[in-house]
């Protein structure tokens, strides 16, 4: 791709991004995630492959009825209350409507079907940028909406997404489906909190971004995306897939990792609000997560080739890729569980 229309493409995604962040009116957030969707759909297409198309092409039709839905129902709203403001989705159904149409869009259960799909035909970098900047937006809507919504609805959404994606990804054996999952299921733990305590919502926001990105970073630098191509990949960088091992485990949310800290912080809210039986199905749904990330990290470090070779080939090159994004999101990825106390207060 021309580096001037790569230019042009990524500042599209910023200036979408920027725009929904900062309006208040509807109108000018529907042009935000417009603006936002047509910026990467020619990034999913650029491969020229049929799969990516057909991913290309359902994500546009996905994304092309949430905003026809955000539309509609932000222009009804208006009619009932004579409001345009996004604070102001008082009346129930508008308010339902929106909350479904924002799901869609992030791909929350049961509106998650295409995101696996469309992630699988992407390849690694673009995938991470759905995985991550593309939540951004329809979340701050999130954010001003959930405030006057239905709790019980919320709470639904997030229990179902944990569940769904803990459950859907046990049998995957393909990476980007499984990190599909994994996004559906780490929606769930931020929605689930984001009516009381929606700090939290961008804590656990922000950790799951380097953790996630730490994860397609490793999988672009071994240019793997199939689990069975992982079980040999511990000759080649041993000290890189120790790291990766530590990072799913993190993404997983097993302690001391950094990944450890959101779950511990919104399962002490919802026992604090009075939902010690939400905060336990909560806890009990993060085991099933947890379970595909072992099997990942038991094929990346104790399964070996059986024709391992113990020296450096003459065939084998020296990656090209920047490895400082790498480092620097696995050092956020692994050590920042001591300074919960600092990051809590400077949330709060």
């Amino acid at each position: 791709m021309n580096p001037y229309v790569l230019m042009i493409l990524l500042s599209g995604l910023g200036l979408g991004t920027t725009l929904t962040f900062s309006s208040s009116h509807w109108l000018l957030a529907w042009m935000g995630l417009e603006i936002n969707t047509l910026a990467i759909i020619p990034l999913m297409a650029k491969q020229h492959h049929p799969r990516a198309v057909e991913a290309t092409t359902k994500y546009f039709l996905i994304q092309a009825a949430a905003a026809a839905m955000i539309l509609f129902t932000s222009t009804t709203n208006a009619w009932i209350t004579g409001e345009w403001n996004v604070i102001t989705m008082s009346h129930p159904i508008t308010n339902t409507a929106i909350i479904f149409a924002l799901g869609l869009k992030i791909g929350l259960a049961p509106m998650h079907f295409w995101l696996a799909e469309v992630l699988q035909g992407l390849d690694l970098t673009t995938g991470l940028i759905l995985s991550t900047w593309q939540k951004l937006a329809p979340l701050a809507l999130f954010v001003q909406t959930t405030q006057t919504s239905d709790p019980m609805l919320i709470t639904s959404l997030g229990l179902l997404s944990s569940l769904v994606g803990g459950w859907s990804g046990l049998n995957q054996t393909q990476l980007r489906k499984i990190l599909a999952y994994s996004s559906i299921a780490h929606m769930g733990w931020m929605i689930i909190v984001i009516q009381y305590a929606p700090q939290l919502t961008l804590l656990a926001l922000g950790i799951y971004i380097f953790t996630t990105s730490t994860v397609f970073l490793t999988l672009k630098m071994l240019s793997t995306t199939k689990m069975n191509t992982i079980t040999t990949s511990w000759p080649k960088s041993p000290m890189l897939m120790a790291t990766a091992t530590m990072v799913l485990l993190s993404l997983g949310g097993l302690p001391p990792l950094t990944g450890f800290m959101p779950k511990w912080l919104i399962l002490q809210e919802l026992a604090k609000q009075g939902l010690p039986a939400t905060a336990t199905v909560m806890a009990l749904t993060a085991l099933l997560s947890l379970f595909f990330y072992l099997r990942l990290c038991y094929a990346m470090t104790l399964t070996t080739s059986p024709s391992t070779i113990n020296h450096t080939p003459h065939w084998r090159t020296k990656t090209n890729q920047l490895m400082l994004p790498l480092t620097t999101t696995t050092m956020i990825a692994l050590g920042m569980l001591p300074l919960t106390p600092a990051i809590l207060a400077l949330v709060t």
